[in-house]
């Protein structure tokens, strides 16, 4: 529908929301078109193409790989660097308990459908794709596309990072780690801040001095993503990517789970037997099973009976 950014981001500012959400994807699904620009190429190793997204319970998810997701974010750098006025992107990487929240909240789940990318992070998404016939290429997990962005920020043309959120001090340590593991890291600038309103007028003057292009907003489920929504498109970003737990990470405050859990998908686990009082928000995994059995039956019987 839209051959190029400028013009969809100078025709969707006179759309109604909903309007502009369905322009935005219908343009999103044509993939990101090759700058002319030598400089600002799409990432070695990521060929922009049709985009495939997958409803697990109502939440459409995009189907990409790692790699093919990092340079999808890269690309949206490259694209505010020659053109300004190019939207600014929301990314959600999706597991079971953000698909819970989205059926109490149609609010929330308005926001996560209209994010620009939503990855298959948790191993129960990517399962349920399976039971569902309707497999994922494999698990985007926050962690893992942001090991990619921070080793993507320390190429010379690199992006610049802005550590947003957790406890205070724990973005400082977390960058301190990272220029440490890559030495030519761009971060520029650290800030707990806070997740509610109260917060977002000093965040957002931090961000948008320190003339950072991706932010990773580390407030947890909800709290980050609404953050971006109020925020992202007063910070000059590019991009801005809920990373959860991952400052704590690498700022050594929390272990990540043993790699062996890890490939089985068992990470919850590891987390609940950490942290035993989060047992609350893990009764979301068994609800988000259950629908997904439901929805496979479903599906069976509609094969077989078209009128149910």
């Amino acid at each position: 529908m839209f051959s190029d950014g400028n013009k969809l981001s100078c025709f969707e500012n006179k759309l109604s929301y909903p309007d502009r959400v369905k322009a935005r994807s219908e343009w999103y699904n044509t993939g990101v078109n090759e700058s002319t620009n030598q400089k600002n190429k799409p990432t070695s190793g990521f060929k922009a193409g049709p985009r495939r997204r997958i409803n697990v319970l109502g939440v459409q998810v995009d189907d990409l790989t790692l790699d093919q997701a990092a340079g999808l974010v890269f690309d949206w750098v490259k694209q505010r660097r020659l053109d300004a006025t190019s939207p600014a992107r929301l990314v959600v990487t999706l597991n079971p308990e953000y698909v819970m929240a989205t059926r109490r909240n149609l609010a929330f789940r308005q926001v996560v459908n209209s994010a620009d990318l939503v990855t298959a992070d948790g191993a129960g998404i990517i399962l349920a794709g399976k039971l569902l016939k309707t497999p994922f290429q494999g698990r985007v997990t926050g962690v893992a596309l942001c090991e990619k962005l921070f080793a993507l920020s320390a190429q010379p043309d690199g992006p610049r990072l802005f550590l947003l959120g957790a406890q205070p001090g724990v973005a400082e340590e977390a960058a301190a780690k990272l220029e440490k593991e890559y030495p030519a890291l761009k971060i520029a600038g650290t800030w707990a801040g806070q997740p509610g309103p109260e917060g977002d007028a000093g965040a957002v003057e931090r961000i948008r001095r320190s003339k950072a292009e991706i932010i990773l907003v580390a407030y947890g489920m909800l709290k980050q993503d609404w953050w971006s929504v109020r925020n992202l498109n007063s910070t000059g970003a590019a991009v801005a990517l809920g990373v959860g737990g991952v400052l704590d990470y690498k700022a050594g405050r929390v272990p990540l789970a043993p790699l062996r859990l890890r490939r089985y998908g068992l990470e919850w686990a590891y987390r609940l037997y950490r942290e035993p009082r989060r047992w609350r928000r893990q009764l979301a995994l068994p609800q988000f099973a259950f629908l997904v059995l439901v929805e496979r039956l479903r599906r069976v019987l509609r094969k077989i009976d078209p009128g149910v």
